[in-house]
This record gives C-alpha cells, sequence and structure tokens, in this order.
C-alpha cells in the first residue's frame, strides 16, 4: 500500500495575525493508522520542506495518543520537515491519497492547480481520496470525467458551520465550508458538533472534524486491503 498524504503549506490565519497550518491529530492519527498497517507513506505539500502546524492543535485540551506519539517520534519530525513538492508527485506512484485538514487548506490546496490535477487523477484512475475537516476543500474545484463537479450527488462532508462558529472564525476563514461543498452539488450531512463522523461515497471519503480522522483512515484501509 501506497498513500501519499498532502498537507498544507498555508501559516497565516486571514488578517488576524495569528497563525495556523495543519492540524496534529489530522495527520497523526491517520499516519500512525497507515504506518502500523506496514503502509508505505509519502508527505508532500505545495512548498515543500516543513509544512506549518496549527498551534491551536498543540494545546493541552487538543492532546490525543496520536498527538502524544506524534510529539516523541523522533524520525517522523524528520521525514515530516522535508515534505516533497506537491508539483513534483504523480499520482501513478501511489494508491491513495489523503488531506489532513487544519484551517490552512482553505488558503493555498483550495485552488492549487498541483492539488486539483492530483485529486483528478486519482479519481479518473478510481483510486481513493480522502479528505478530513477543513481538507474537503481541495475537492470543491475538480471535475469528473465529464466535465462536471467532482462533487455533484456525492455523499460528502466536512468541517460544520456551528463547529466554525463555535471557534470564532465565522469571518476570518475565506469561505464556510459546508455552505461550498452543497453549492458544488455535494450531499452534504454532518453529525453534532466535535463528534466523529465519516461519510463514504465510492472511492470518496470525507471526515467532519479532528476526531474523524482516525475512523477516515480506517475505512481508507478497508478498501486498500481488499
Amino acid at each position: 500500500m501506497k498513500i501519499l498524504m498532502v498537507l498544507t503549506s498555508h501559516s497565516e490565519l486571514g488578517n488576524t495575525g495569528k497563525k495556523t497550518g495543519f492540524w496534529i491529530e489530522e495527520f497523526a492519527a491517520p499516519y500512525y493508522v497507515f504506518n502500523d498497517a506496514g503502509a508505505e507513506i509519502t508527505i508532500a505539500s505545495p512548498k515543500g520542506g516543513q509544512p506549518p502546524v496549527d498551534p491551536s492543535s498543540d494545546t493541552p485540551e487538543n492532546q490525543t495518543p496520536a498527538t502524544i506519539r506524534f510529539k516523541a517520534d523522533k524520525n517522523l519530525q524528520h521525514i515530516l520537515g522535508k515534505t516533497m513538492l506537491l508539483s513534483a508527485i504523480s499520482s501513478d506512484d501511489y494508491d491513495a491519497i489523503f488531506y489532513p485538514g487544519g484551517h490552512g487548506p482553505l488558503w493555498d490546496l483550495t485552488n492549487n492547480a498541483d492539488s486539483i490535477d492530483l485529486v483528478e487523477h486519482f479519481w479518473n484512475s478510481k483510486k481513493p481520496v480522502v479528505a478530513v475537516c477543513h481538507a474537503p476543500a481541495v475537492l470543491l474545484h475538480a471535475k469528473d470525467n465529464a466535465g462536471e463537479p467532482l462533487l455533484k450527488g456525492k455523499k460528502v462532508t466536512g468541517f460544520t458551520n456551528s463547529e466554525e462558529e463555535a471557534v470564532q472564525l465565522t469571518e476570518v476563514v475565506p469561505f464556510l465550508l459546508e455552505n461550498e461543498l452543497k453549492n458544488k452539488g455535494g450531499i452534504y450531512s454532518k453529525n453534532d458538533n466535535w463528534a466523529s463522523y465519516v461519510v463514504k461515497d465510492g472511492m470518496l471519503i470525507t471526515g467532519q472534524n479532528p476526531a474523524s480522522s482516525e475512523a477516515a483512515a480506517k475505512e481508507l484501509l478497508k478498501i486498500l486491503m481488499v
């Protein structure tokens, strides 16, 4: 199993002067699910090198077994500091693509041509595409073989409007993900705020929030291990 994980390179939280990036739990939990199952994992980002970490994901209340393991894992820290350039990646080399969230992807991966191209190639090659929390934004501009929005008629979830309101970033983010997933024709559903919730529609797997990242990774493994 060869899995490509794509992280954001964006670190500025709008005009707030605060930092964002990828959410540790949403990377660490899936990474260890894949790693412990024997998968070969490649990590890429738009700018390559060290991707920014959302500092909010490193606060005491957001620690989980996966984040604790991550912080003690010097080898993974080293690997993470050398992510591959997204533009150098070929979908032919991988069995699936997985996008962890954090707010960063809203700014840089949503409109990134290399990311959109990868999503389309994976999808049109009938390979799994997985995105968690804010990362389903990477699907917004992708199209299928017929030139239709990839999301059209697909069951999907992602970070909810009410969760965005709860973290007080409704006026900061460039768009509300829940709204945009619906605008592209996605059949959107959700669970309660912060509850784990994963939606699978064929080769498309999406998770609502950080708590959904491990479950989304396990859903991907079910497909790859058939």
